[in-house]
């Protein structure tokens, strides 16, 4: 449990988030976190996630504190899980030679350019989100799954009514969460939404996530193409604020959809499964693991929009199996999918670095 660092050093864990957008490692840190800070010192550095149990830390703190080792362990581990955090937590113990060890979290499943391969070559330890990102390392030391909090992300009473709660139109909706650009699938989704949403005027689709300047051209043409199929009042386009109000999105769906060109692991399916709701995805990161096809939705292969269509209308035409394939969803995401598994392998790797430094 996170304490006080009144006369101290640092935290057991220290664990970094240098990016400023809310990016799926940042969704993996705040899943994380909480459930680490009910049993280890914890604290954070970088960007704030809104977490009020975990503690935040700041570059003053870390350089008035960072010589001095925690009080019942050998150094400080940082946890980091982008180019930049190793960086710095190499520079904290190499050069600065401040007590840290160094674990680094990777969910690529390709092989890293030479830059990323230099700084995982120096971390202390390696933690492979899956078998394949294993694969592309050399010094993985465990693979562990990303998980998401159960306790958290739960099932509505009443789904309809939390769906109405929304104050969107239509008695059922359908929804894609996550950044919108073409790497995500959006537009796939939205040719999908044209071709079946003429036939079901009681459903609406949400397309939940935030829009980089970039991308804005991408989201015109595909307003543009819901505007020219007569779909504009029932396509929402929104972003998501917190995760109070995200979860009250994956209660109010009955499908979520998730069509990405290439994903590297991808938490969306699990938080929405997790919440009860049918899934509907594409044959890439780690989906394969996290659905079970016929039972808690189905999975069409990457960039099929005839076959995410085929489905989508089938899913539709029976309510009576879309709630089935939701409370198996629920089921699966409890057995195989709580974050508090994936602590327990994170903190495995943590003892195993403090017992060969005492």
């Amino acid at each position: 449990m996170s304490t006080s660092l009144a006369g101290g050093g640092l935290p057991e864990v220290v664990v970094t988030n240098f990016d400023r957008d809310f990016s799926g490692v940042s969704a993996t840190i705040a899943n994380v976190l909480p459930v680490q800070a009910e049993r280890l010192d914890v604290g954070l550095l970088g960007r704030d996630l809104g977490l009020s149990q975990v503690r935040r830390l700041g570059w003053r703190e870390v350089f008035r504190r960072g010589w001095t080792k925690p009080a019942n362990k050998p150094f400080s581990i940082w946890h980091v899980r982008r180019n930049l955090e190793m960086e710095w937590a190499i520079i904290a113990r190499d050069v600065l030679r401040m007590p840290i060890r160094t674990v680094f979290t990777s969910a690529s499943r390709r092989r890293h350019s030479w830059r990323p391969r230099w700084l995982i070559a120096r971390m202390d330890a390696v933690v492979a989100a899956t078998d394949e990102a294993a694969s592309h390392i050399p010094n993985t030391w465990s693979v562990v799954p990303h998980g998401i909090d159960t306790a958290k992300f739960v099932p509505p009473g009443d789904r309809k009514a939390a769906w109405r709660a929304l104050g969107w139109p239509g008695e059922i909706g359908i929804g894609m969460f996550g950044r919108v650009r073409p790497a995500k699938g959006t537009d796939l989704f939205v040719e999908a939404l044209t071709r079946v949403l003429p036939e079901f005027p009681a459903v609406t689709a949400l397309i939940n996530g935030m829009v980089k300047p970039r991308h804005a051209p991408f989201v015109r043409r595909l307003r543009g193409r819901i505007a020219a199929a007569g779909l504009t009042d029932r396509v929402i386009w929104s972003e998501t604020g917190d995760y109070d109000e995200l979860i009250a999105r994956y209660q109010g769906v009955s499908i979520m959809v998730a069509c990405p060109r290439r994903e590297e692991f991808g938490l969306t399916p699990m938080e929405a499964m997790a919440c009860g709701t049918a899934t509907l995805l594409s044959d890439t990161g780690d989906f394969r693991n996290m659905a079970l096809e016929g039972e808690t939705g189905f999975m069409v292969p990457t960039g099929d929009v005839d076959g995410l269509a085929a489905r989508l209308r089938e899913m539709l035409s029976d309510p009576q199996r879309l709630e089935t394939m939701g409370r198996a969803a629920r089921r699966k995401a409890e057995r195989d999918h709580d974050v508090r598994q994936e602590v327990d392998g994170i903190g495995a790797v943590y003892e195993r670095l403090w017992a060969a430094g005492a």
